[in-house]
């Protein structure tokens, strides 16, 4: 028999459940610490040595795993997906992200009328101008030797505190609820700000976020102070890893977005160098989450945060431990997003070291088709929710809790076994 691969610090069901045990297998671990078994690669957890100084184990993307399917399937229409976070209760545990090409106002109004929510980037085009229609119609126009200066340019703008809480106001006369995003920086300052104008969900989002941050110049952000002085939930991120997980868990933050770098717009894994393949970073912060609840009581919700393209991708993240999903890309190629499909990240228009480009992304459809269906591709791309549902039904899993259990297998091939005609054509996987 083949022995079981520890994909992170937690994910899959426990082996030892008799015709579910199969070889080559994902292993779950059973440890309330970051530590790995005693005896280092026990259960077949393997570090590869890099350098005679230098170890690094076996981390994995969506590409490379797969899921199995349950001994016992459910009717689709009979699955539960909706989440709450902190009180707030969303029909479907997807969410848009903080990116200018993808929400404004319109966007955030029909995300949560269809049941998700929205967040909108406070740092971005919509608090910088009145009426930003000329920028981003600018920026869809630019060509792309042009578009990084031009973005450069575009955010020097200040940022209007009036339009804030105007923007704020806006989304919540639509009837949804309202998240919007700020920089670590600010965020102590907008918090007030914020919370006033009635959002009902503060995102503090960076690169690279964790609870201990060491500056002379800078005075650093406390999670805890922020956390206690609001009265609405606080999501934080982007973190990718057990420990700075927990930590962060700690400050009373509700909700934790995990990723460095896997957006399809994002460079940070190319300028910098930094990162961790989604399926394993979920994974790991899914075990933080799980030991943070059974010591203090808390739940936390781990938002797996970009690289998702496909309802596949989507449906390996929630096995792999997410309580929900934040979406960029893919929302952009929405009729109503704001990007008129068009995609950036936050840290491309960087002045100094810009980490991320624009990307077009086309126009599928409606925000309503590409979550709820129907489908006019064959990709995946569209109709998400319908693609969560089915694998779950397929999977044996009636609510997301019990799709977080669910066993997977390394599977470099799965998406490429028997797909030669669809590879030589362009179509359907072979896109």
């Amino acid at each position: 028999m083949a022995p079981d691969v520890v994909l992170g610090l937690v994910t899959g069901h426990q082996m030892g459940d008799g015709p579910r045990e199969a070889s080559g297998t994902i292993r779950r671990w059973e440890s309330t610490s970051c530590r790995r078994p005693e005896g280092g690669s026990e259960g077949g957890e393997m570090e590869v040595e890099l350098g005679r100084s230098k170890r690094a184990r076996r981390a994995y993307g969506f590409d490379e795993v797969a899921l199995v399917p349950g001994r016992v399937t459910i009717d689709p229409d009979e699955i539960e997906v909706g989440m709450s976070l902190d009180g707030i209760t969303l029909a479907i545990p997807f969410l848009a992200a903080a990116m200018d090409g993808v929400v404004d106002v319109r966007f955030a109004v029909e995300m949560g009328r269809l049941g998700g929510l929205a967040v909108l980037n406070l740092d971005g085009v919509q608090c910088r101008y009145e009426d930003p229609s000329e920028v981003l119609e600018s920026i869809s126009a630019a060509p792309p030797s042009e578009v990084n200066v031009l973005l450069q340019k575009i955010y020097q703008a200040p940022i209007q505190d009036g339009l804030i809480g105007q923007r704020i106001e806006e989304i919540k006369k639509g009837g949804g609820p309202c998240a919007v995003s700020t920089v670590p920086a600010q965020a102590a300052r907008r918090a007030g700000i914020v919370q006033e104008a009635g959002a009902d969900c503060l995102v503090v989002q960076g690169t690279v976020l964790t609870a201990r941050h060491i500056s002379r110049s800078h005075k650093q952000l406390s999670f805890r102070e922020l956390t206690s002085q609001l009265s609405i939930p606080v999501v934080a991120g982007n973190c990718v890893d057990y420990a700075t997980a927990l930590e962060l868990m700690d400050t009373g933050i509700k909700g934790l977005l995990v990723g460095v770098g896997p957006g399809a717009a994002c460079t940070t894994r190319a300028v910098l160098g930094v990162g961790v393949p989604q399926v394993t970073a979920t994974s790991d912060c899914a075990a933080a989450r799980d030991d943070h609840l059974r010591r203090s009581g808390e739940h936390v919700a781990v938002i797996t945060d970009g690289g998702m393209r496909l309802g596949g991708d989507v449906t390996k993240a929630f096995a792999s431990g997410a309580d929900a999903v934040m979406i960029g890309s893919v929302f952009a190629s929405a009729v109503e997003a704001a990007g008129r499909g068009n995609h950036w990240g936050m840290a491309t228009p960087d002045p100094n070291l810009p980490r991320g480009t624009r990307i077009r992304t086309g126009i599928k459809g409606s925000l309503e088709e590409i979550l709820f269906g129907p489908a006019h591709v064959d990709d995946g791309s569209m109709n998400l929710v319908g693609a969560l549902k089915s694998a779950m039904g397929v999977c044996g899993a009636r609510t997301i809790s019990d799709f977080q259990e669910t066993e997977m297998v390394v599977a470099p091939a799965i998406k490429t076994e028997g797909k030669v005609q669809q590879r030589e054509q362009r179509v359907g996987m072979g896109v």
